[in-house]
């Protein structure tokens, strides 16, 4: 596991918005799919790190929410990464649960299936 360019600061670096929270992209390491898109705010963000699993911020139900936590398909991350202007978060990870796994509440492998 590895956040990128990180410092012992790292997560002062973050451009946090106004609810203290950040965007995340969940990308599968080993295929580079999009799986989903969530928030973290920065226990969540903490959490994560020290995990090795991922752990959002549910906007809806007001906590955290350990990805998995209810239906088993968990996200091991291997690397934590910030873009250019340190407000998104991409998370490179292995989706865990079924084969493929499967990171979208529909039941499908990404929550981008659609246009």
């Amino acid at each position: 596991r590895r956040v990128h360019g990180m410092t012992q600061n790292w997560l002062d670096d973050i451009q946090w918005d106004d609810k203290g929270l950040i965007p995340v992209i969940a990308q599968e390491a080993a295929s580079g799919d999009v799986l989903m898109f969530a928030w973290m705010n920065r226990e969540a963000l903490q959490k994560t790190a020290e995990l090795g699993q991922a752990v959002y911020y549910s906007r809806s139900r007001g906590r955290l929410w350990h990805k998995g936590e209810e239906s088993g398909h968990l996200q091991t991350v291997h690397e934590i990464r910030m873009d250019c202007d340190n407000d998104v978060i991409l998370l490179k990870v292995t989706q865990l649960g079924h084969e493929p796994g499967i990171a979208c509440h529909t039941g499908r492998h990404s929550c981008f299936f659609s246009l």
